[in-house]
């Protein structure tokens, strides 16, 4: 962020904050004229000067030769609260979240994050991203949306992680600046893929594949496997449950229950107790049974 300034303030109601400004040296001796946010300054004279900030007055201060001369190089000037950030730009997703949740549905390097803007922050755009894993640079791409970014860590997957992946995620809404933090382990985020073929066969046993996604072979990455039994016409989250059970195997027999049911599924890695994944789910109707995963698909009975 070289030709970016962040005046970092205690209070909103600062007192005005003198910042020098330069144009370059290799424009030293010239007739540079000044814009902030496009607009002419007639007052901003010199390859060398000085803007008084306050409250949120930051700006983008460009410099030319002439008020109608290309830009020759730019500053932009912004305020940041400090020490406690106070943070507006973006939601809380929960206590045990924070503002940026990640994750990845294998161990291959990849994983994706992302954040909620508030409502009346709209214009936020994301100004600087930063991925480190002891010392090591993490690649993260931004969204073109500025909703979330892409990042690549090159750690291997059947190495124990010693180091945790750390982001430092800079925002700013008009010259607002905020700055988010997250770290982790890789193995702490890893969220497995819905289970596909989920399928009811001889009466009452439910089968299931491991995601395509997941890491092979799965002797060595294991998955636990959460089943549950619902009411007919109640969701997998639903607190009411018939049958609550967790299984290794990728198929699992219901005792007759009733006729008419929800058979819930999803998975999570076993070996480090991570998030839990979607749940796949089989409604059991009388005679019809019918899969979450593809609504053509028909369960055999």
């Amino acid at each position: 962020m070289d030709n970016v300034v962040v005046l970092r303030v205690r209070d909103i109601d600062y007192d005005p904050v003198t910042v020098p400004i330069s144009c370059g040296d290799a424009f030293r001796g010239q007739p540079v004229t000044w814009k902030k946010d496009g607009v002419h300054k007639s007052e901003l004279q010199g390859n060398h000067i000085q803007v008084t900030v306050a409250e949120w007055d930051g700006g983008n201060y460009t410099c030319h030769l002439g008020p109608e001369g290309a830009p020759l190089n730019y500053t932009l000037v912004m305020i940041q609260l400090e020490p406690d950030n106070r943070t507006v730009i973006l939601e809380q997703r929960g206590h045990d979240q924070g503002y940026i949740h990640c994750s990845t549905p294998n161990y291959r390097g990849s994983f994706h994050c992302s954040w909620s803007r508030s409502e009346d922050r709209s214009n936020t755009a994301v100004l600087l991203v930063r991925g480190q894993r002891n010392q090591e640079s993490v690649s993260c791409e931004v969204h073109p949306d500025g909703s979330g970014m892409t990042c690549e860590d090159s750690n291997c997957p059947y190495k124990e992680e010693q180091h945790r992946v750390t982001l430092e995620v800079y925002m700013y809404s008009v010259f607002r600046l905020e700055g988010y933090s997250k770290a982790f382990y890789i193995r702490d985020i890893v969220t497995p893929a819905r289970l596909p073929h989920l399928q009811l066969s001889k009466g009452n046993l439910f089968k299931w594949n491991y995601p395509e996604s997941w890491e092979r072979p799965c002797s060595f990455f294991s998955l636990l496997f959460q089943v549950k039994v619902v009411h007919n016409g109640h969701t997998c989250d639903h607190h009411e449950t018939i049958l609550n059970d967790t299984t290794s195997k990728t198929q699992y027999e219901v005792s007759t229950i009733s006729k008419r049911y929800v058979f819930c599924v999803r998975a999570q890695d076993k070996h480090t107790g991570g998030p839990w994944g979607h749940w796949n789910h089989c409604i059991v109707n009388r005679e019809i049974v019918q899969s979450s995963m593809n609504h053509d698909f028909i369960c055999g009975l």
